[in-house]
């Protein structure tokens, strides 16, 4: 399951892919294609490197044959403007990943546009055992900070705490709390942050060089690093040492891709699949965690 470019599968198999860039690193093929396997599909699902001023016409040279796309950066942004359709979190956040394409019988063709990073952030902090949490601190300040703020609503938050390297990001944050009825504030990275019992770092892998003041929150608080390459990242290894719980970016990829199965497959990120248990079991075995998002012996 490599599809090496858009146009037609072989016998009209149905296409998917990862688009981005870069996308070389992708772990979405292999968990995609686990969950798969277990639903008994044969479908294609590849991964092609992609900048946001390539996507309209990727999305022209589709051929029918092409059920969805899964989108990282840079392309969240673009994804929604060119999406005929788009759920309330990817309107709310300003971010689709992931894209379903529907054809008509006279070949017209509609563009769904979700945002399943909010409900793979939620899913996987309730699989860590954390249900609600009262406040968050959210560290940076691009896309996934956005889904960061929402997933912290969901979670029952009244109050965030971003912590940015550029101030500039901060109005489109407090905009979005706004709307979802948090209470906003925010302050340089380095800075101190108010005590939380859930930090969410959005930063990129090895963007932090130094733990930073936030690592005071260790001892209570579940840190979700949403980077994944390299790690243990510089934060969440210092935050281990420091006592706290650290959960990786692994598990909320995980969580948010069950979603997009479930979109692809049946066309709704709400509906459950059919024996999703083992389907969920499956892309977890493919890197390493348990069923709480904590890592396992390698096999």
């Amino acid at each position: 399951m490599s599809g090496t470019g858009p146009g037609h599968g072989q016998d009209g198999q149905p296409r998917l892919a990862v688009l981005g860039a870069p996308i070389a690193h992708s772990k979405s093929p292999a968990l995609h294609e686990a969950a798969y396997r277990v639903l008994g599909l044969d479908w294609d699902y590849g991964r092609h490197e992609l900048e946001a001023a390539g996507l309209s016409a990727f999305l022209d040279d589709l051929g029918s044959d092409w059920r969805g796309l899964s989108l990282t950066m840079p392309l969240k942004h673009r994804a929604l403007e060119l999406a005929d359709v788009a759920d309330r979190a990817a309107t709310e956040t300003g971010a689709v990943n992931t894209l379903r394409l529907r054809r008509a019988e006279d070949g017209s063709r509609r563009i769904e546009g979700f945002n399943t990073d909010v409900g793979g952030i939620v899913r996987a902090i309730g699989a860590a055992g954390v249900d609600t949490i009262t406040s968050a601190v959210v560290l940076g300040g691009g896309a996934t900070a956005s889904s960061a703020i929402m997933a912290a609503a969901d979670l029952g938050a009244e109050h965030v705490h971003v912590a940015l390297r550029r101030p500039a990001q901060a109005r489109p944050l407090e905009d979005l709390a706004s709307r979802l009825a948090l209470r906003f504030a925010s302050g340089p990275l380095d800075g101190e942050t108010p005590d939380a019992p859930l930090v969410i770092s959005t930063l990129p892998g090895g963007a932090l060089t130094e733990p930073g003041p936030v690592l005071s929150h260790a001892p209570g608080a579940l840190l979700l690093d949403v980077a994944y390459d390299p790690w243990p990242s510089v934060l969440a290894e210092a935050w281990s040492q420091a006592g706290g719980s650290v959960l990786s970016g692994l598990s909320m990829l995980v969580h948010q891709a069950l979603l997009q199965v479930r979109i692809f497959v049946l066309g709704d990120p709400l509906l459950p699949l059919e024996d999703e248990t083992t389907v969920l079991r499956a892309m977890l075995d493919t890197v390493d965690l348990d069923h709480t998002g904590a890592p396992v012996a390698s096999r």
